[in-house]
């Protein structure tokens, strides 16, 4: 008897065991390009204004760019095929009519890595209401998973660079395809060549208190901007360097970079007495440890061609760096 119980035990967790192993084997590879999102949604519904308030969060025009881009690429899936490889995509957003109002947010349900938002509701008033009461979090459940499947990305091939952390104290994550353009004191400027033109990373460090929260701090930011490039990034000409786009309004936000806060500065750079110009993502950390702030900004040339893409490696690789104390 004691036998023939010990054997049973033995085979249900033996069982359990593969039952454990076997859920693991069924997540898929999630797959798909970066911010492209599969809206799960029956086609009345996207088709009227449900549909028409997921585009409104989702497919909103990006700040700091110099023509209208989308937040996320989306294509709109019936519930009826969405199975087998549909379910893989990376990031969904699913809209089921009839439940409580709700929003659930869950991580890896039909592949890995995966984000999948559900918003339910009885009535298309309650459903757009979840969409339009949770927009800031549906978007960033979203961002944060595409920030690290790019990153991943990067990872894969490494730029071997050392002077940051000599100099700086700094890691930071970028590709073998970048170079170090310029490397003057603790000014170091990175750069790749695209078909069109270059994505660059600037990054340096201030005093402390160079600059202080206020209403001033646009303009703050702005003759910061134009100093450092008038002094290292130069126009294609003797006398020409990069300056802040005048006409266009930089957008600031308050954000969070390797546990430390950071204002973060979305706008328009151009070039002093030639045509130039493209989009710039600046961060300055307080890096209070260090009693110091440290500035690290991205900038897209790239005439003619959307630039979100491009923005979107550079935020991924500043949002990559690491300070030590």
């Amino acid at each position: 008897m004691k036998q023939s119980l010990l054997l049973l035990s033995f085979l249900f967790i033996f069982s359990c065991g593969n039952k454990k192993s076997s859920n693991q084997k069924i997540l898929s590879d999630s797959s798909g390009n970066i911010n492209n999102l599969s809206v799960v949604i029956d086609n009345n519904l996207w088709e009227g204004n449900v549909g028409e308030a997921i585009r409104d969060v989702l497919a909103a025009p990006l700040d700091g760019l110099p023509q209208d881009e989308p937040l996320f690429n989306m294509s709109q899936i019936p519930p009826a095929v969405f199975s087998g490889f549909v379910t893989h995509n990376r990031t969904v957003f699913k809209v089921e009519k009839g439940g409580e109002a709700s929003v659930k947010i869950a991580s890896d349900v039909f592949a890995r890595p995966q984000k999948l938002v559900l918003i339910t509701g009885k009535t298309n008033e309650e459903i757009i209401q979840q969409i339009q009461e949770n927009s800031q979090k549906i978007i960033a459940a979203f961002k944060s998973e595409e920030i690290k499947e790019k990153q991943r990305r990067i990872n894969l091939s490494l730029h071997k660079n050392n002077n940051l952390k000599a100099k700086l104290g700094v890691s930071l994550n970028f590709p073998t395809a970048y170079r170090i353009a310029k490397e003057e004191d603790d000014f170091f400027w990175i750069r790749k060549d695209i078909t069109t033109g270059t994505t660059n990373l600037m990054i340096f460090e201030l005093p402390y208190n160079a600059v202080k929260k206020g209403d001033s701090l646009v303009d703050q930011i702005i003759k910061l901007r134009d100093s450092i490039g008038q002094a290292h990034i130069p126009g294609p000409t003797e006398g020409t360097y990069m300056i802040t786009e005048e006409a266009y309004a930089p957008a600031v936000f308050e954000t969070i970079i390797d546990n430390k806060p950071a204002i973060e500065t979305k706008g328009l750079w151009d070039v002093k007495n030639a045509f130039m110009s493209g989009p710039f993502i600046n961060y300055i950390i307080d890096d209070e440890i260090n009693n110091r702030l440290l500035v690290i900004e991205g900038f897209a040339f790239a005439p003619s061609v959307e630039k979100r893409d491009y923005m979107f490696e550079l935020e991924a690789i500043i949002r990559s760096l690491k300070i030590e104390n």
